[in-house]
Order: C-alpha cells, then sequence, then structure tokens
C-alpha cells in the first residue's frame, strides 16, 4: 500500500518538484561509495555527472519511490544541506511565503503602471516558486506526519503561480523560471555536495574522536610502559649490585682456597720428603740384614767344610714310558658339551681365542669367506657382550691383505701375515700369562694339541656353533 501511494503521490508531484529531486538523487549518487550503490543505479553512476540527472532520470525517479535506503540517503544528504528548513518540514510547519496579492486596479491608474504591477507580481511570484518546491521536495523525501498534504499544498501553490493571463508576463516569467532552475539545479548540486561534506566532516569528526581515543589509550600504555621500565631498571640494578656482591665474595673464597691449596702443596711436598727419607732408612736397614745373611751362609759353608755334589735328585728317578695327557673336564662334562664352554667363559678373566676360517667354513660353507667372517664376528660380539669375556678371532691373511678388518664391538679381528692362522693361535696361547683361562676353538687337532700343551683349553668348533645356536 506504501508503494501504491508513493507511485499516487510522484504523479502529484509537479515536473520542477520532480526534476529537483532527480538532480538531487544524482548528486548524492555520485559521491556514494561504489559498495552502497543500489543495484539498479551502478550503470547510472558510470555516468558523466551532467548526464545523470537526464540520461538516468528513470532509474534515479524509480529508486527514490521503491528504495526507502537510497531516499533515506538523498534525505540526509538534504537535511544536512538545508537544516532549518528540515526542521520545520519535520515539524509538518508551512515554511513557503505567501504569495503577494496584487490590488484592484484603481481607475486612474496609467496602462504603463499597471504593467509594471503585473510584472512585480509576476517576478515575486517566480521568487516565491523555489520556496513551494524546497517544501514540496523535504515534505516526499522526509515524510513527516501529514506530508502529503505538505505536498499538496506546495502542488497547488507552484500550479497556482504558473497560471498568468498576459503573455509578455508569462515569457518572462518562463525566462526568469528557467533562470530560477539552473540557479535552483546549481543550489541542489552545491546543497548535495553541502550534504555530502557535512557527512564527511562528521564521519571526520567521529574518527577524531576514535583517533583521540586511541591516542589516549596509546599514552596510557606508554606511561605503564615507562613505569615497568623505569621498574625492570631498578631490578636490574638491584640485581647488578647482587651479583657485585656475590663476585666479590667469590674471589675473597678463591684467594683463600689458592692459600689453602698453596698450604697444601707445601705439606705434601714435605710429607714426600719424609716419606723418601723413610725408604731410604728401610732400605738400608733391609741391605745390612740381607748382607748380614749372605755373609753368615757364606761363613757357614767354610765352616761346615761340604763336599761338592755328586748325585742329584733327578738322577734317582727310572725313566717311565710317558702316559698321554689327558685334560680335565669341568664337572665332569666333555669338550663337546656346550655347557662346558659356558662354564669355562663364565671363569674370571676368561680369553677366548677362534680359528675363523676352521669355525665359519663349518656353519656356513655355501656363503663367501666375507660373508662368512661377518656373520661369525655378529655372533662373537653377541657372546662378548653377554658374558663379557675377551674375544680374539684369527683369519688366514689372503695374499695382498693388509691384516686390518671392520670389527665389531669388544672383538679383536686378526689376519696372519707371513703364517697361517694356526701359528697365530700357538703365539697368542704362549703370550698369555700361566694361570689365566684361555680357551681355544678349533677342530684342527695338531693346533688343539699345542695349545693343551702351552695350557689352555681345547674346544672343537661344533661345540662353539651348538653354544651359538641357543642365542
Amino acid at each position: 500500500m506504501s508503494d501504491d501511494v508513493t507511485g499516487q503521490q510522484g504523479a502529484d508531484l509537479p515536473e520542477p518538484v520532480r526534476a529537483a529531486l532527480v538532480r538531487t538523487a544524482a548528486e548524492v549518487l555520485g559521491q556514494m561509495e561504489p559498495k552502497d550503490v543500489p543495484v539498479a543505479l551502478r550503470q547510472v553512476q558510470r555516468f558523466a555527472p551532467r548526464r545523470r540527472a537526464t540520461a538516468g532520470a528513470a532509474p534515479l525517479w524509480h529508486a527514490l519511490q521503491h528504495d526507502d535506503a537510497f531516499r533515506g540517503r538523498v534525505a540526509r544528504v538534504w537535511s544536512h544541506a538545508r537544516p532549518e528548513l528540515a526542521d520545520a518540514v519535520a515539524a509538518g510547519l508551512p515554511t513557503s511565503p505567501d504569495s503577494p496579492t496584487a490590488e484592484p486596479d484603481s481607475p486612474t491608474a496609467e496602462p504603463d503602471a499597471t504593467a509594471a504591477t503585473d510584472s512585480e507580481q509576476a517576478v515575486s511570484t517566480a521568487h516565491a516558486e523555489p520556496a513551494a518546491a524546497d517544501v514540496a521536495i523535504g515534505a516526499w523525501l522526509l515524510r513527516p506526519e501529514g506530508w502529503e498534504a505538505l505536498v499538496r499544498e506546495a502542488a497547488a501553490g507552484l500550479a497556482a503561480d504558473g497560471d498568468p493571463s498576459d503573455q509578455p508576463v508569462q515569457t518572462a516569467l518562463d525566462a526568469m523560471a528557467r533562470r530560477a532552475e539552473r540557479a535552483e539545479q546549481e543550489a541542489a548540486r552545491l546543497s548535495a555536495s553541502l550534504g555530502a561534506a557535512r557527512l564527511e566532516a562528521s564521519a571526520a569528526q567521529d574518527e577524531a574522536a576514535v583517533l583521540r581515543r586511541e591516542q589516549r589509550r596509546l599514552r596510557s600504555d606508554a606511561d605503564r610502559a615507562r613505569s615497568e621500565a623505569r621498574q625492570a631498571l631498578a631490578e636490574a640494578q638491584a640485581a647488578r649490585a647482587e651479583a657485585q656482591s656475590l663476585r666479590d665474595q667469590a674471589a675473597a673464597e678463591l684467594a683463600d682456597a689458592a692459600a689453602d691449596r698453596r698450604a697444601a702443596e707445601a705439606e705434601r711436598a714435605a710429607m714426600r720428603g719424609e716419606a723418601r727419607l723413610a725408604q731410604g732408612v728401610a732400605t738400608s736397614r733391609a741391605r745390612l740384614l740381607l748382607d748380614t745373611v749372605v755373609d753368615a751362609g757364606a761363613a757357614l759353608r767354610h765352616e761346615l767344610g761340604l763336599p761338592p755334589v755328586e748325585v742329584r735328585p733327578a738322577d734317582t728317578v727310572a725313566s717311565r714310558a710317558e702316559a698321554p695327557a689327558r685334560r680335565p673336564t669341568s664337572r665332569g662334562r666333555e669338550v663337546h658339551d656346550p655347557a662346558l664352554l659356558d662354564d669355562l667363559l663364565g671363569l674370571p678373566h676368561a680369553h677366548l681365542v677362534v680359528d675363523g676360517y676352521n669355525v665359519s667354513k663349518a656353519a656356513y660353507p655355501q656363503l663367501a669367506l666375507a660373508e662368512q667372517r661377518r656373520r661369525l664376528l655378529d655372533a662373537l660380539a653377541n657372546i662378548a657382550a653377554r658374558t663379557g669375556v675377551e674375544v680374539t678371532c684369527c683369519f688366514d691373511g689372503q695374499p695382498g691383505h693388509t691384516g686390518a678388518a671392520a670389527a665389531p664391538r669388544n672383538v679383536r679381528v686378526l689376519f696372519s701375515v707371513g703364517e697361517i692362522a694356526d701359528d697365530l693361535i700357538r703365539q697368542i696361547v704362549r703370550a698369555e700369562p700361566p694361570g689365566r683361562v684361555v680357551v681355544v676353538v678349533t677342530s684342527d687337532q695338531e693346533v688343539a694339541s699345542d695349545v693343551q700343551a702351552a695350557g689352555a683349553w681345547a674346544v672343537p668348533s661344533q661345540t662353539l656353533l651348538a653354544r651359538l645356536a641357543r642365542l
């Protein structure tokens, strides 16, 4: 129903009022941001400023009639441009002046005076027309209570003022109306610009208020930051003073410690001197005692006059056939029992010596020598890690071999150079001190006999392989 009323009222508006509304809307459209422009007017906004009110009159008028948001924006701009008139129209008060009324012709009046009076009345009417148009524009845009009556009264006033009786006066009035229309267009443009400028000024004031608040907040933050900085500086100075005090205390303690150290070194030197003196005295006493015993033995030999020794104890022993040597076993176990190897490796400081290729060829005959060495060394490393014994693995050196090899952890790898691995194993056994448990793993009977004669244990290769199979 509102659209019907708007359409009917728009049809009753005089053409100057409608044209003024379209011009005002064109001015406001030129000041709007593209995102705020209605869809129907985006093409019109791209027109040149002078063509918007003419080429885009129909879309602008349609938007004013049916788009309340756009009409409201135009109304705000118009109200900022004419605040007094906007307040009067919003209050529902008529603001257009009454048209002057001509006095009746006096019988003695001259024709020229009558023409002048009519011309002045036409000029007054022409000057009253813009006020009535402004009332109609304001009432149509702002829509106060009873705005339809204001629009009808302003339209009736414009219609009554536009009915002249004299053609020359009408011609003058038309010329004046055109000039007034041009002035009104300029005034509307200036009013729209003034309204937009006032809106921008209001926005600028709001922004300035926001900036002032932000400035106050930043000043408060800066004051707080300065206060925190002063507090941090005071704390840093206190910490520095405390650190300096601790440093001085540490320097004093260091000086005391240095003095104590010098005193301790002097005392230790004195004790060393006393120890050397005591050792010299003990050596002298032992030397005197030894000399006394030697001299006493010589005197006793001379006193007894013993004859030379003719028969020695070994001469009384009859020669017998040598019985084959038999190595005792551990807890009654034979050398082929893997438990014997466990018992031997469990003895303190045991040394396991392995004839490398003798064991690897029995365990991995289908593999290449390098792969045999790798697998055997990995297994021996596992045994060394589990038992903690010393493990040495000997291999026959190949022609051109340097004798070095990458060995796993806790396993010593040796390659014979200029000899065979059997001789290298014999040298290792002979190098060990008597009484140490040395276990040689080999199936070579000659090597086993030699190492057993030297005091080592000989275990067959299959015994070690059976032990490795249980890992």
